[in-house]
């Protein structure tokens, strides 16, 4: 685990910044009838003209193969890591997750956001809701003195309250020099334990709630995890610096 220095957070920040204007950017293009290639390009394009790295494209951890693109684009079922496609439309009443991250001066940077096509039904928008607001009470837990599973136990109280499942196969994680650093950030308690929280922590704190069971499988392509019961899955994701002040964070325009 790396403690980042206020110097080392503010470069971070830079990076966050970065990240957080990209995907404001991709969720207004996320409309029916465009496909997840043509976001993914966009995502490239602007990568270019803000002169940073992708995170993700040629990720290949524990021997997957490369992941192919700059942006994760994961479609009403799939949870996390769906692959774009200029094949994979999108339609109205949907909901995309996109997870996107870049490296700017060696520093990474990671969030998500899920994104409505269109209109969508009721129980998608409040699972939608429900997934952003349970992001929001973890980073509310990231602060010095708490323990690490504070933050999943608050995700999940709140997730649990309305019948949703909370994905277990995934956690979020820390942040700084690479993609995933420890320590690991689970989206479940039990609180009370796991390591302190220090001053100088950067966490992607990113709940994956899914609209029935917690149960992930995994695609044939090495990559995209969908819910084991096909319904709906919501992703959320900030980078967040954990300061004595409280929690900052990085990934906003």
């Amino acid at each position: 685990m790396i403690l980042k220095s206020r110097g080392e957070i503010d470069a971070m920040r830079e990076a966050g910044r970065v990240v957080g204007t990209i995907l404001a950017a991709l969720r207004d293009a996320t409309k029916p009838g465009v496909s997840t290639g043509e976001l993914d390009a966009l995502a490239a394009e602007l990568i270019a003209a803000n002169k940073v790295k992708s995170a993700f494209k040629g990720y290949a951890p524990g021997g997957r193969r490369p992941y192919p693109g700059v942006l994760c684009t994961s479609i009403n079922e799939e949870i996390v890591h769906g692959i774009p496609s200029k094949k994979r439309i999108l339609r109205e009443g949907d909901i995309i997750g996109l997870d996107f991250g870049v490296v700017k001066d060696g520093w990474f940077a990671d969030s998500a956001i899920t994104v409505p096509v269109g209109t969508t039904a009721e129980d998608a928008a409040r699972l939608v809701e429900t997934t952003r607001r349970s992001l929001e009470l973890g980073i509310e837990q990231a602060r010095v003195g708490n323990r690490i599973y504070d933050i999943g136990a608050a995700i999940q109280a709140h997730a649990e309250g309305f019948g949703y499942g909370v994905t277990r196969d995934f956690v979020g994680h820390g942040v700084g020099r690479r993609l995933h650093e420890e320590p690991q950030v689970p989206n479940y308690g039990p609180g009370g334990q796991g390591i302190r929280i220090k001053t100088g922590m950067v966490l992607a704190i990113e709940p994956m709630i899914n609209a029935g069971s917690w149960e992930v499988e995994e695609l044939d392509d090495d990559w995209t995890a969908v819910t084991a019961d096909r319904r709906l899955s919501a992703h959320f994701e900030h980078t967040i610096a954990v300061t004595e002040e409280g929690p900052i964070i990085l990934t906003l325009p």
